[in-house]
C-alpha cells in the first residue's frame, strides 16, 4: 500500500469535471468509499473538493441532482500538501483544523495521493524486509562502547536500534534481519526474535567485520522485493514508505538516500586569475548533498554484492553507476542525525 494515498487509477476515479452533476459526485463517493471528491479542470488541475456534507447541505438548500454542477458545490479554498510533506506534519494539519482527508497536490495541481486519517495511523503491512547495520565497534564513542554496541546507546531512554525497528514498523515493515559482530550477544538478548515487539528478525551474523555491505550477502535467500537498508546508529525519522515508492516508481535497482548538508569554511576564500586576486569571499558556505546512510536495494542488485569479503555499500552503487543501472537519489528531510561521534550522541540527546 503506498503511505496515506492510493495508486494512480483509483486516484482518477476520486476526481470529477466541473460539469459533471452532483448524482456523479455522489456515485464517486459512493464507489470509492471515500467521503471526498475533487472536481478538475480540463487540464486535471483539481480545482475544489466536494464532500459527502457540502452534497448534503446542497441538497436541503435545493439542489438538484441531476442539474446542479459540481463547480457550483465546491470548495475553492481547501486544505492539501505537496508530495514532499512527511507524515506527522500531514497529521498535525489534520488535528489542527479537524480534518479527515487531505489531498497531494504537484505543483501544477494535479492530484498525486490523499492521505486519510484512518491509514496514516494504521499502515498497511508492507512485504519489504528491513536490514539495520549493527556490527561496527564504535570506536569513536568509547569508552562507552566498550560495554555495549553502538547501536545499543540509548537516546531518550530506548535504544537506537531500537528506535529504528520502531519506527520502520510504523511504515509498515514487519521483517528485520539485523547484523551482528561486535557485542552480538546484547543485541540479541534485547531483541530475541522479535516477538516481543511484534515484528520478526533474524540476524546476519558476522564470522568477521564484512563492512556495510558484505552483511547483505548473507541474505538466504534473497528477498524477492526491494530491502531497505540503514545504518544502525541512525535517529531519524525517514519517511521509509515513500522512499520505497520513489524506488519502485523509479525503476531503480538502488536507491540512495541523500540529505543536505552545509558547512562553514572558517577562513574568507579567494578566487585568482594567475597571480592576480580576483575575488574574496569572507567565509563562504558550502553546501553538498551526503550519504543519509539510508538505502533500497533491489534484488537484483543484492545479487552484485561480492562473497567473504569486507564491502562497503557504496562500492555497490559506485559499480551500479559504472554499468548503467538506474540508481536513484532519494532526498531526506526528516530529522536525521548518525550518532557516530560524542557531540552528535550529545546532539540527539539535546545536549547541545
Amino acid at each position: 500500500m503506498r503511505w496515506g494515498g492510493t495508486g494512480a487509477a483509483e486516484l482518477a476515479r476520486l476526481t470529477v469535471a466541473a460539469n459533471a452533476t452532483l448524482l456523479d459526485v455522489l456515485r464517486v463517493l459512493d464507489t470509492m468509499g471515500e467521503s471526498i471528491a475533487f472536481v478538475c479542470d480540463d487540464t486535471t488541475r483539481v480545482i475544489g473538493s466536494v464532500t459527502d456534507g457540502d452534497v448534503r447541505r446542497a441538497l436541503l438548500g435545493g439542489a438538484q441532482l441531476s442539474t446542479t454542477r459540481a463547480e457550483d458545490v465546491m470548495r475553492r479554498e481547501f486544505v492539501s500538501v505537496s508530495q514532499s510533506t512527511g507524515r506527522a506534519e500531514v497529521l498535525d494539519l489534520m488535528r489542527a483544523r479537524g480534518i479527515g482527508q487531505v489531498p497531494v497536490l504537484d505543483q501544477a495541481g494535479r492530484l498525486k495521493g490523499l492521505h486519510a486519517i484512518g491509514r496514516l495511523i494504521s499502515v498497511g503491512e508492507r512485504p519489504n524486509a528491513a536490514v539495520l547495520l549493527a556490527g561496527g565497534r564504535g570506536t569513536r564513542l568509547a569508552p562507552l562502547t566498550h560495554q555495549i554496541p553502538k547501536p545499543m546507546i540509548t537516546v531518550a531512554g530506548r535504544p537506537i536500534l531500537e528506535r529504528l525497528v520502531l519506527h520502520l514498523m510504523g511504515a509498515g515493515i514487519r521483517k528485520f534481519y539485523i547484523s551482528v559482530n561486535y557485542l552480538a550477544h546484547v543485541i540479541e538478548e534485547h531483541f530475541g526474535d522479535g516477538s516481543q515487539f511484534g515484528c520478526s528478525i533474524d540476524y546476519l551474523r558476522e564470522d568477521r567485520p564484512l563492512g556495510t555491505g558484505g552483511p547483505l550477502k548473507l541474505l538466504t535467500p534473497v528477498p524477492e522485493h526491494p530491502v531497505v537498508v540503514l545504518n544502525g546508529d541512525l535517529v531519524t525519522q525517514c519517511d521509509v514508505g515513500r522512499m520505497l515508492d520513489f524506488h519502485d516508481d523509479g525503476g531503480f535497482e538502488a536507491t540512495i538516500g541523500v540529505r543536505p548538508y552545509a558547512f562553514e569554511i572558517p577562513f574568507g576564500t579567494v578566487e585568482m586569475n594567475g597571480d592576480r586576486l580576483v575575488a574574496i569571499h569572507e567565509k563562504p558556505v558550502v553546501a553538498r548533498k551526503v550519504n543519509a546512510g539510508v538505502y533500497v536495494l533491489s534484488p537484483s542488485s543484492l545479487r552484485r554484492i561480492p562473497a567473504n569479503e569486507e564491502y562497503p555499500i557504496t562500492s555497490l552503487f559506485e559499480r551500479c553507476v559504472e554499468e548503467g543501472v538506474a540508481v536513484g537519489a532519494f532526498t531526506i528531510e526528516a530529522d536525521w542525525l548518525d550518532v557516530g561521534r560524542p557531540e552528535e550522541l550529545d546532539r540527539a540527546r539535546g545536549r547541545l
